[in-house]
């Protein structure tokens, strides 16, 4: 990701490294606060505003995703490639989805004139941890 902002003639310094570093290893899906949380204290002149301005360059040379997936913040995938996402409604942890042949809307269901952007899929349910936590609960619960 930072060799590909060089190529587009953005400046790359150690705070914007440090968030393209950050976002690339990570599939979690962060908001912009989680990373900013994340480098605070261990990347010295870091702000709020680096972690946007980054993320919203990042965006616009399209080397991530920004997720709007209900209430709440932004999250950021970096994964560029076409795929879904898996959403836990308990703890809002989102995994990537990969199905293949997935397609695009068909042109016919489409309003004339629309143009398609992105297609995105959201699956909503528990994940695994959440599952079973739901699991013990209603156990602890029981008469």
């Amino acid at each position: 990701m930072a060799e590909a902002l060089r190529q587009r003639g953005h400046r790359v310094t150690a705070q914007r490294l440090a968030v393209v570093r950050a976002l690339a290893g990570d599939s979690s899906h962060p908001t912009a606060q989680a990373l900013y949380e994340r480098l605070h204290g261990r990347v010295r002149g870091l702000s709020v505003a680096t972690v946007y301005n980054t993320l919203a360059v990042l965006r616009a040379a399209g080397l991530c995703e920004e997720l709007s997936l209900g209430p709440g913040a932004s999250r950021f995938d970096p994964m560029v490639a076409p795929h879904d996402h898996a959403v836990c409604d308990r703890c809002g942890a989102v995994r990537d989805i990969f199905a293949p042949g997935a397609s695009a809307p068909s042109e016919a269901l489409l309003p004339e004139g629309f143009r398609v952007r992105a297609v995105e899929r959201v699956v909503r349910g528990l994940c695994a941890a959440c599952t079973t936590a739901a699991a013990l609960d209603g156990r602890a619960r029981a008469p």
